[in-house]
């Protein structure tokens, strides 16, 4: 049949299975959102600013598995998605990003609006595509989703001239194309299989490769197998059940002294679709020195990039997963997985009182809604989330690792409400908050479940903590000090607006929160000096930080 381009790629979205796209409209790409409008059967959520909307789009991809959408017009649209196209670049997240341009006669003009989108985002999507043609529109979009979609995860953009929106073409629908899983040959993995059976002290690293490759049950049935203690990084957190004995928290910069431990202690270090960040190896020179490094993981640029490792396994996770573990014995030498315990008890002994901001996020983590997905901005609330929050279940905890993006938490929860229907828990701070608060007024639009924590400092509270810790307390534009009175910010945009000041607040301001099915902002008022311990120096070994933590 003949239809014109915005119509074709109105059914590719639906060929996909979109159901939801986010966006924000412009002249270059009004004949899209025409074809959208005439067609009806696609919920398209308008956000505050095209920033909003790619982080919305990334927040759905990474709540529900599926391909997340988002839409900007030309110029200041497209380049306003970019550092959301970045952040779900170096987090892995499949998104597909869609422009409008200007016509194919005026390209190259400095025409009104126009700009080379797809020069700009050619380091941070894994392809992007300027479709000049009409007839190539099609398979464009569906090739896009494929690449989002398959091996290690990432987005994609497509740049569509406005002559192409609006020209006809022979259009035929087609049934996508499912990712398939490669199967890992047995043969690839004998040396593999006898590393492990060597090993006295197995310790099993996970990143976020295990949640993208749905691979949880396989981590779980490996630790099974092996007794072995298991610590996430940032991105792995949920991938294995925080309230599993063998749990060990989380590994690196801000990461748990037991995780440390057992890094420095074990023998095989299985590494778990992690690329071993530098917030993870911090001396990559010196990290897992003298033991047996095995890593699984499905990008071939990763491997040995920041670790040179003993092992390597090229694939899916699960499916590598699901092919070792038969060549696996059950281990009966419970002697490591012992001592994690032990590590693991006495660590929770010593742990002090931190503060009104830990004691808010634990009564949380006990009260918030069955089956609540958190999502943060990024900074001192980031890592106390990751620090406390029991994440069971993966997919519950969407934020910004790789890139590290201020202003990312409140796209991402609406996103992941629209994809989920669950209640969200955003954890933020003033910082952050300040960057896209704008996006309030999406949440109360649509009356969307999400509960605000907002860690108020009045200060850039990382920032701060390491200029107290390295810069003898010269606090160089990290006071900000807003004077913002953020109860009446929320209730002026339609929301509710809570706060807590003192430990007394905490349960009847979070149960009520917990109980209103729209949006609840709760400023929580806590110390400037309230810092996250622990902390480990770029470029510090764990043996150094450690004996630092004992003497002190």
């Amino acid at each position: 049949m003949k239809l014109i381009g915005a119509e074709i790629l109105v059914n590719c979205l639906k060929e996909q299975g979109v159901e939801t796209v986010f966006g924000y409209p412009g002249g270059s790409i009004l004949d899209i959102y025409d074809a959208l409008y005439r067609d009806g059967s696609i919920r398209h959520v308008i956000t505050a600013h095209e920033q909003g909307a790619a982080h919305a789009a990334d927040g759905y991809a990474r709540a529900t598995g599926k391909v997340g959408v988002c839409i900007a017009t030309s110029g200041p649209g497209a380049t306003n998605l970019v550092t959301g196209i970045a952040t779900a670049f170096m987090d892995s997240v499949p998104l597909v990003a869609i422009t409008g341009n200007v016509g194919i006669n005026f390209l190259g003009r400095d025409s009104f609006q126009e700009i080379d989108i797809t020069g700009i985002t050619m380091p941070i999507t894994k392809h992007n595509f300027i479709v000049k043609d009409v007839n190539a529109l099609a398979d464009t979009v569906r090739e896009a989703f494929r690449i989002a979609n398959s091996g290690r995860k990432g987005p994609v953009l497509i740049d569509i001239l406005k002559n192409v929106q609006i020209a006809e073409a022979d259009y035929t629908p087609q049934t996508p194309q499912t990712p398939r899983r490669k199967p890992v040959p047995q043969s690839a993995l004998t040396q593999i299989a006898a590393a492990i059976a060597a090993c006295k002290r197995p310790l099993i690293m996970v990143g976020g490769g295990a949640v993208s490759s749905e691979a949880s049950e396989e981590i779980f049935a490996l630790s099974e197998r092996l007794r072995a203690p298991v610590v996430c990084t940032l991105m792995g957190l949920g991938a294995f059940p925080a309230s599993h004995p063998r749990f060990c928290g989380m590994m690196g910069m801000h990461g748990t002294e037991t995780a440390a431990k057992l890094c420095l202690e074990a023998d095989l270090l299985i590494a778990v679709g992690t690329r071993f960040s530098d917030r993870v190896a911090l001396n990559r020179d010196k990290f897992a020195q003298n033991k047996t490094v095995i890593q699984i993981e499905i990008d071939d640029a990763e491997i040995d990039k920041n670790v040179t490792v003993t092992h390597s396994v090229l694939g899916d996770i699960k499916e590598t997963l699901k092919t070792l573990l038969p060549m696996l014995a059950q281990r009966k030498d419970a002697a490591f997985e012992k001592a994690a315990l032990a590590y693991k008890a006495a660590e929770q002994k010593k742990q002090k009182d931190n503060g009104l901001g830990h004691k808010i996020l634990l009564a949380a983590a006990g009260h918030a809604p069955a089956e609540c997905i958190v999502t943060t901005d990024v900074g001192q609330h980031q890592m106390w989330t990751a620090q406390l929050y029991p994440f069971e279940k993966p997919r519950t905890l969407c934020t910004s690792g790789g890139l590290g993006t201020m202003g990312y938490g409140f796209g991402a929860a609406i996103g992941a409400a629209f994809g989920t229907r669950k209640h969200i828990l955003f954890v933020t701070g003033d910082g952050s908050f300040n960057m896209n608060m704008n996006e309030l007024s999406t949440a109360v639009t649509h009356q969307l479940p999400i509960t605000i924590l907002l860690m108020n400092n009045h200060a850039l509270g990382m920032v701060r903590q390491w200029q107290k810790l390295f810069y003898q307390s010269r606090f160089s534009q990290t006071v900000v000090n807003k004077k913002t009175d953020y109860v009446k910010f929320a209730e002026s945009f339609g929301a509710v607006g809570l706060a807590i000041e003192k430990e007394a607040d905490i349960l009847p301001v979070l149960k009520k929160a917990f109980s209103i099915q729209a949006p609840v902002l709760v400023d929580c008022r806590i110390s400037e000096d309230e810092n996250v311990l622990p902390m480990i120096k770029p470029g510090q070994t764990y043996d150094t930080i450690i004996t630092e933590w004992e003497e002190t």
